[in-house]
């Protein structure tokens, strides 16, 4: 039976107001610029990269599934980048991440086969998640515990901008040059990333324990430490992963059962897209000034009744709502999994620690949308979509349960739980 976690082994925020001792200014273009650059060349291939594969000859099922391999280069990846950042550092990390996709996304805009085009996509993953888990653990370390859910909801926030303003650059491209041609936008946007940290500078690590060899730490090693956080709140960001994948899945596929038209649908999505852009910041605020249960257990409750709630719509304007809460849900969740995992992560070992913490939300990201499939295949649509609206109840409830209301311990915080 599993045992409720102590605060020391995890916790979430009620922070004072000392804030006005830090601002983010300072760091915002070296920490945020290649977020914002990695998610429009994201944004600038996605609409692509199936067309691409069908023009290689590949039939629609092998093109969804070169689409997919995105998100399983960067689920297999995850332990990988965490010994990558460990090794080399948070800079060189992203550094490297930039190139890799730069190159990928080249090797995609001339990939002559569908074989080539797939090994492109692994590699695109690949870089995704070098560049989030050290990124993430710059901020980390780099922002105190009372700005750290704005820092990071602000980082996933400039992600979500940038996959939104991509697809438009992209379109321009295509439009002047041809449909590959936006693999070159997505790489120079990528390269960017790259080249905006190999600008900035370093993080100057001034405590004693921040200076011990990391390298002395191995994933194993962590996975014992903190195997109860794994067990609690770890699968508490399975199930947020897994409901945050199916709304992308959901609403195209409802809109199409109802028979609305592409350009009906591509608005919904557009629509419930800005929303979800417009409120990371103030959720982020209240993390920082609340707690984190503050908003993680409203933004599943509503992500879960606006699911349950679609298969109840009829047309365009009732989907519509029902996406725009499920948008509205999911941004006030911004930056939600980054912070809850930076609150509990080792300070000797965290980029393990994080990477770890990816694989988790990654295995939720793939999972999602396969229980809605299979739910949808053995019964129907609408029972596949209140099952992922099940599951967002059981996420609040787990999430209201496991998050505590103590916030968490300064930077020595978790060193000595590693090596029990």
């Amino acid at each position: 039976m599993l045992t409720r976690a102590t605060p020391a082994e995890m916790s979430s925020v009620t922070a004072p107001r000392t804030e006005q001792a830090f601002s983010l200014r300072p760091i915002m273009i070296s920490a945020f610029a290649p977020a914002l650059m990695f998610g429009v060349a994201e944004g600038a291939v996605l609409p692509v990269v199936a067309l691409t594969a069908r023009s290689l000859g590949a039939s629609l099922p092998v093109a969804s599934v070169v689409v997919a391999l995105i998100g399983v280069g960067s689920l297999v990846s995850n332990i990988p980048s965490a010994l990558i950042t460990t090794r080399y550092g948070e800079r060189p990390a992203i550094m490297l991440a930039g190139g890799v996709s730069a190159g990928a996304l080249i090797l995609g805009r001339f990939a002559p086969n569908v074989g080539v085009l797939s090994v492109a996509m692994l590699l695109v993953g690949f870089a995704n998640s070098v560049f989030v888990l050290a990124r993430q653990s710059y901020l980390t370390e780099a922002v105190p515990v009372e700005m750290r859910a704005r820092a990071l909801s602000t980082l996933g926030g400039a992600a979500r901008i940038g996959i939104f303003i991509g697809p438009f650059i992209g379109a321009g491209v295509i439009h002047l040059f041809g449909t590959r041609d936006a693999y070159l936008a997505g790489a120079l946007a990528a390269a960017s990333a790259g080249l905006i940290a190999a600008f900035s500078r370093d993080l100057i690590i001034s405590t004693d324990l921040a200076r011990r060899d990391h390298r002395a730490v191995t994933v194993a090693m962590v996975v014992r430490s903190h195997r109860r956080i794994f067990l609690t709140l770890g699968i508490g960001v399975i199930l947020i992963a897994a409901v945050r994948a199916s709304r992308q899945v959901v609403i195209p596929l409802w809109a199409e059962h109802l028979g609305l038209s592409p350009t009906a649908t591509s608005l919904i999505y557009g629509l419930a897209g800005a929303l979800d852009m417009a409120v990371f910041y103030p959720a982020g605020k209240v993390m920082d000034r609340r707690g984190r249960r503050w908003v993680a257990v409203p933004s599943m409750l509503l992500m879960a009744a606006a699911l349950i709630a679609i298969p109840a719509t009829t047309g365009f304007s009732s989907l519509m709502l029902a996406a725009m809460a499920l948008g509205f849900g999911n941004g006030i969740g911004s930056g939600l999994v980054m912070t809850m995992g930076a609150d509990v992560a080792p300070d000797v070992g965290r980029p393990a620690f994080l990477g770890i913490w990816r694989l988790l939300g990654d295995t939720g990201s793939c999972g999602g949308p396969v229980l809605l499939s299979a739910v949808t295949g053995t019964f129907s649509l609408a029972a596949g979509v209140i099952t992922n609206g099940g599951i967002g109840v059981l996420a609040a409830a787990m999430l209201w349960f496991w998050i505590p209301r103590t916030r968490p311990r300064p930077i020595e915080r978790a060193a000595a739980t590693m090596g029990r």
